[in-house]
């Protein structure tokens, strides 16, 4: 799941969906300011019959619809992503009853290879979009279905998914207020890599939930870190480089409610930002909710019981 600031093809991604969705967007104003403008300027229409400003302007509110959509999915793509699938469903089913009309008859093909482009470039643009997020595992898991999501759970840590039962079959979709919660304990974008998981492992060691570190750690090595550096954090972080230790004991502050959590929240702040600060602290904190969460059903499996290394 995406945690860092976003690289090259997440941009790639969202510049695809702004991209379609101010296309869109001035598409369907064109429609529903102009219909009879808009009905000479694109020579394939007129072949279908004389003009319905009606009809017009409400194809026109259909695309400028999919433009808002897609415009507010392209603020945040990755959490975002379902807005994207939304904005480009009409885009992909009037594509779908173009190629229809070809494969009937109704219209010829020379109109159909006009129309092409910018009736089927759209809703495609924006899949291969959300295909190169899908596939790079860049997406939040609000969303997806309870048994994908389980089945993520376990590959990345087996036996991990046991909570997250009780959490699937409680009632008032709590399974998805979850879904929607856990990104946060991942949020980065200003923080070195190495310093956030030090800090995230050190808290998640406070709470004695070899499960919850050893998922950490995969995090941690799914982000780049290497085993090394992960295994020192597991190992208590003693062997950490300084600038990593700061991290580490800053997560272990925060997670037992230390007062050194200030002293060495200042010099976060002092040698890195605020921002970053804010992100370490936050992970921290939310981090501890799921061996809170397992020791509240009695499924907490201390350190001491849990190999602690990847």
């Amino acid at each position: 799941m995406q945690t860092g600031k976003p690289d090259v093809l997440d941009r790639i991604a969202q510049f695809l969906v702004l991209a379609v969705g101010l296309f869109a967007l001035v598409f369907g104003l064109f429609m529903i300011i102009s219909p009879l403008d808009w009905y000479t300027a694109i020579p394939t229409v007129i072949t279908t019959g004389p003009p319905n400003k009606h009809f017009i302007r409400d194809i026109g509110i259909a695309y400028a619809s999919c433009g808002f959509i897609l415009l507010y999915a392209s603020v945040n793509i990755h959490m975002r992503w379902m807005a994207a699938l939304a904005g480009g469903l009409w885009l992909s089913l009037h594509g779908a009853l173009h190629i229809y009309e070809v494969s009937v008859g109704i219209c010829s093909p020379d109109v159909f290879v006009a129309d092409a482009p910018g009736v089927l470039g759209p809703p495609l643009l924006v899949f291969v979009a959300l295909g190169i997020l899908f596939v790079r595992q860049r997406i939040t898991p609000a969303g997806l279905p309870k048994a994908a999501v389980m089945k993520a759970i376990d590959n990345l840590n087996p036996g991990e998914s046991e909570y997250m039962k009780d959490v699937a079959a409680a009632p008032g979709h709590a399974f998805e207020k979850m879904m929607h919660f856990s990104p946060a304990a991942n949020h980065r974008h200003a923080a070195p890599v190495a310093l956030f998981h030090a800090a995230r492992i050190g808290a998640t060691l406070v709470e004695d939930c070899g499960p919850c570190a050893i998922t950490a750690a995969k995090g941690a090595l799914a982000d780049g870190l290497s085993r090394d550096q992960v295994n020192q954090m597991l190992a208590g972080g003693s062997a950490l480089r300084a600038a990593e230790k700061l991290g580490f004991d800053f997560g272990q502050a925060v997670a037992s409610g230390s007062p050194e959590a200030f002293t060495l929240g200042d010099q976060v702040e002092a040698q890195h930002s605020r921002d970053v600060r804010f992100e370490l602290a936050m992970s921290a904190a939310i981090v501890r909710s799921y061996p809170a969460m397992k020791r509240g059903l009695g499924l907490t499996k201390s350190c001491s019981l849990t190999p602690m290394e990847v």
